[in-house]
């Protein structure tokens, strides 16, 4: 912004243009963006850069949040073995059912919080969890793991 302000300035104006403000409104859109460094910075972060800003925090508590999201993960084919200890072969297939509706009703809801059909993105959260736990069953297969 220091080194060629002119440059930075016309590219302010070029954002405000493709928002359709013209004329005498856009110069002085323009002047007031430009007159401010805080804003023209931020303004051009946002839209020139398609950055925004990272607060302190935000890296913390995304550790937490993916650090929870990942124990609550993981507890939820154990709670079979858990809760109702039955024999093994029960608690494996109750382990897997409980595990497929989970998976189908976490893609259903970042369907819902975000955009797309709860269905399809039910099903490929599904899908997509389950093949990594048969993936997982497979390696561990083959390494010679017992499933005991």
């Amino acid at each position: 912004m220091r080194a060629v302000p002119e440059i930075e300035r016309e590219e302010v104006r070029q954002i405000f243009r493709d928002w359709n403000y013209q004329g005498a409104e856009l110069e002085e859109m323009v002047d007031r963006i430009c007159s401010n460094p805080k804003a023209m910075l931020e303004l051009m972060m946002a839209f020139e850069l398609r950055m925004s800003p990272v607060y302190p925090e935000e890296p913390r508590n995304s550790g937490l949040l993916v650090g929870l999201a990942t124990i609550v993960g993981s507890l939820i084919p154990l709670l079979p073995f858990l809760l109702v200890p039955v024999n093994f072969l029960d608690d494996v297939m109750a382990s897997v059912v409980l595990s497929a509706v989970t998976l189908f009703f976490i893609g259903a809801y970042e369907a819902r919080t975000t955009r797309g059909s709860l269905l399809r993105s039910g099903l490929q959260m599904l899908v997509i969890g389950m093949a990594a736990g048969f993936a997982g069953f497979l390696i561990g297969h083959f390494l010679g793991a017992s499933p005991l």
